[in-house]
């Protein structure tokens, strides 16, 4: 129980927690909005050992949060000798504490929160680390693990947005229909890493994390509904989410090990989610708008599709992924595309396809390029090539679930 409200709490409230709480005491006071989120949390845990929870835990969580910012706040009134002038306004604001229950627009807030995290005074990689580490609840381990970069840049990437926010002290109200536009992009862009990192995460002991996908899907229909968000792309956001979350169940077995595709058992992808993704995809195609959401989706849908895996249409999705690389180039993207001609064409055209292929430093050593190669020179025979780029995959797989299934695919399928 503990463990699973802890889980709850900090995946599907504490986003909406600090959304409103510094919609309520101003985004310079972040900081301490975060560590008060954080302290109810653990005075809820401890409380609720002993009396069990209370009726709304969402209410008792921010109620006790608020009262300890909205102390914390009078005390460092009171630090700055300005006690006289803000010591009464944060008082005034204590006795006027609104019931979570009353609040209607929750949802609205929240959606704030996310584009005021992507300002564009705000790096682009700063906006992402910032969303992931304030409303997603991602560590700092998890964000660089995603990003493909050290914990000391992620460390200075969330100082240099909390900096940039402290300085404009942007207010939740204030957002206007042009910024909304504007941003939306990026907003987009963070709610898909969030996905992203559910769906093949970096936690050492749970490859999937569903309870981060589904909050990445919740607060992408929110977008969808919203007058102004509710774009082509969004939608082919949602529908990429629900596309892979029906294959999710299907992905692991026993205890959190990943399966391959070739492993997993078709009857179980989720038929419902399957149709919420291709509703969604159909609605994504008002009008010219393309993005790399469109692509992907594309890839998945043909996944979902096919009833085996020797009856996928691998050229539709070598199509979609051409179509991917022109509109968002990548180096995953380059080796999703080897891939998928290797199965349509065969190995070695797989590795033509990588022939021009030059990927960034951090890239080039990754464990997912090295696993790529190590696969490709596997299925065609060369040997001491794929036991060079296995050693790298292998020993920089970013948890026990993931090595795992490189070491089947590349070890002992290599024996036969």
């Amino acid at each position: 129980m503990t463990t699973q409200l802890a889980e709850h709490f900090f995946r599907h409230e504490y986003a909406r927690l600090v959304a409103l709480l510094s919609r309520r005491v101003g985004l310079q006071h972040l900081d301490a909005v975060e560590d008060a989120v954080q302290g109810a949390l653990v005075a809820g845990l401890e409380a609720w050992k002993r009396v069990g929870p209370p009726d709304n835990p969402t209410a008792w969580l921010y109620r006790v949060a608020y009262n300890q910012v909205i102390g914390e706040l009078r005390q460092e009134a009171r630090r700055r000798r300005l006690a006289d002038q803000h010591g009464a306004s944060w008082a005034e604001l204590a006795e006027e504490a609104p019931d979570i229950q009353l609040l209607a627009d929750v949802h609205d807030v929240e959606l704030r929160m996310l584009f005021v995290c992507c300002d564009p005074g705000i790096p682009a990689e700063s906006q992402l680390v910032f969303a992931l580490k304030t409303l997603c609840g991602s560590n700092v381990h998890e964000i660089a693990q995603r990003l493909f970069a050290t914990e000391a840049s992620v460390y200075k990437r969330l100082s240099r947005a909390r900096s940039h926010l402290a300085t404009l002290r942007p207010s939740l109200d204030d957002l206007e229909a042009s910024t909304i536009t504007s941003r939306l992009p990026a907003v987009q862009s963070i709610l898909y890493t969030m996905f992203t990192e559910g769906h093949l995460s970096s936690h050492a002991s749970r490859p999937l994390r569903r309870e981060l996908c589904d909050e990445a899907k919740r607060l992408a229909l929110l977008l969808a509904l919203h007058p102004l968000a509710g774009t082509p792309e969004t939608f082919a956001l949602l529908a990429l989410m629900h596309l892979h979350t029906a294959r999710m169940a299907a992905r692991e077995c026993g205890a959190h090990e990943l399966l391959l595709l070739n492993e997993q058992d078709r009857s179980s992808w989720d038929r419902a989610e399957m149709a919420l993704g291709m509703s969604w995809l159909a609605a994504s195609a008002q009008g010219p708008a393309f993005s790399r959401y469109h692509a992907e989706a594309g890839i998945a849908a043909e996944h979902c599709l096919s009833p085996s895996l020797a009856e996928t249409r691998w050229d539709r999705i070598v199509d979609c992924y051409e179509l991917l690389e022109r509109v968002a180039p990548s180096t995953l993207h380059a080796l999703g595309k080897a891939l998928a001609v290797a199965e349509w064409r065969g190995p070695e055209q797989g590795l033509v396809a990588l022939e021009q292929f030059d990927p960034p430093g951090a890239m080039a050593d990754s464990y997912v390029c090295h696993a790529v190669l190590a696969d490709l020179h596997r299925r065609c025979g060369r040997l001491e090539a794929c036991e060079r780029h296995s050693k790298w995959a292998i020993a920089g797989a970013p948890s026990p679930a993931i090595k795992a299934a490189l070491v089947r695919r590349l070890t002992i399928e290599r024996q036969h």
